[in-house]
């Protein structure tokens, strides 16, 4: 079995899942945010949606250097528009990942940062942990934020207490 093989199944679950969260961001809470240090729904929720744009780099590029400054966030204006961004990526990203190869998914992937190497490791392990679990860390909290703002949570490995 090819490894994108075993990848393609978890990322079309996961990006269902994702999606149910993300369409139950209420377009009124947008400003919310839980703490003063904490991002907003909104930022939040674009971050979620925006996640997967690293799977363009992991996947294509030998390398990526953030340099300072560099990474400037995006913020939807509307829950519709989060959710229109994470159906493109989606579409994008699952057509790059599909065309990869075990050597390409094996080759290395070098992180830097101000052109100091931070890592460098396999882009299958890259994919797993800056796209993957990267996301799943941050859709975990997005439905506690959905919580905290009365908006109801779906199922994601199971039922919710707002699912039966």
């Amino acid at each position: 079995m090819a490894i994108v093989d075993a990848l393609l199944p978890e990322y079309d679950h996961e990006m269902t899942v994702t999606r149910k969260v993300l369409e139950r961001v209420a377009a009124d809470k947008l400003g919310w945010k839980p703490h003063d240090k904490s991002m907003t729904l909104g930022r939040l929720a674009t971050h979620v949606a925006d996640i997967l744009q690293w799977g363009h780099t992991i996947l294509n590029e030998p390398e990526f250097n953030m340099t300072e400054g560099s990474y400037q966030p995006k913020i939807a204006a509307t829950a519709a528009e989060v959710t229109a961004m994470f159906d493109d990526n989606v579409r994008t990203i699952r057509a790059i990942l599909a065309g990869k190869t075990d050597a390409e998914l094996m080759g290395m992937w070098t992180f830097k940062q101000n052109g100091k190497e931070m890592f460098s490791m396999p882009r299958a392990a890259a994919w797993r942990g800056w796209v993957m679990n990267h996301l799943i860390h941050h859709r975990g909290q997005l439905s506690v934020y959905l919580r905290l703002t009365g908006s109801k949570v779906p199922g994601i490995y199971g039922p919710s207490a707002d699912e039966s």
